[in-house]
C-alpha cells in the first residue's frame, strides 16, 4: 500500500484535479478524501475519461472516516471548462493519457498513482467493502505524503 514517493510533497498546490476511467469509485473518493483531510486550503475537484454515477460504496467507506459527501456530479475532463489546476493525479493508465491530451502545451503538471480497483473485488458484500476501504486507505497514505505532514489524521 506504499504511498506515491515524491520529492515535492512540500509544494502544495493550489488547485488539483483527481482523474480515473468513470468518476465513479477512485476520483470521487480521492476528491472526498483530500476535502476531508485539507479542508478549504487547496481547490479539489475530480472528473474521469468518461462518466457514470457516483458508486454507493465510496459514499459508505469515506463515511466510515467521518467525511459525509452530500452529492457528487460526475463529469469528464472534457466537460471541464477551466483548465487552471496546478496538479492532475491520474489514477488510472486512461486517465493519466486522457490528462496529459487534455492539458498539452499548459503549465499542469500531470502525477500518476496507480491504484487498485476495487469494483473487480468479488465475493459477499463485506468483502467487497473491504477491496474499496483498502483503496480509502491507499489513498489516505498518498495523500497525506503528496501534499504534507499536517494534514488531520483520517482515521
Amino acid at each position: 500500500m506504499g504511498a506515491a514517493r515524491n520529492p515535492r510533497h512540500q509544494t502544495r498546490p493550489g488547485a488539483v484535479l483527481f482523474a480515473c476511467s468513470l468518476n465513479s469509485v477512485r476520483s470521487p473518493m480521492a476528491e472526498a478524501l483530500t476535502k476531508h483531510l485539507l479542508g478549504t486550503s487547496i481547490f479539489v475537484d475530480s472528473a474521469g475519461v468518461e462518466c457514470t454515477g457516483l458508486d454507493p460504496f465510496v459514499l459508505e467507506v469515506v463515511g466510515e472516516v467521518g467525511y459525509e459527501r452530500k452529492e457528487h456530479h460526475s463529469k469528464t475532463l472534457d466537460d471541464l471548462q477551466d483548465h487552471s489546476f496546478d496538479l492532475i493525479v491520474a489514477l488510472t493508465p486512461e486517465a493519466r493519457d486522457k490528462a496529459e491530451e487534455v492539458v498539452a502545451g499548459e503549465a499542469v503538471a500531470v502525477e500518476y498513482w496507480p491504484v487498485e480497483d476495487p469494483t473487480l473485488a468479488g465475493g459477499a458484500r463485506e468483502q467487497r467493502l473491504d477491496a474499496y476501504r483498502r483503496l480509502r486507505d491507499d489513498l489516505i497514505a498518498r495523500i497525506k505524503e503528496r501534499f504534507g505532514s499536517n494534514v488531520a489524521e483520517a482515521s
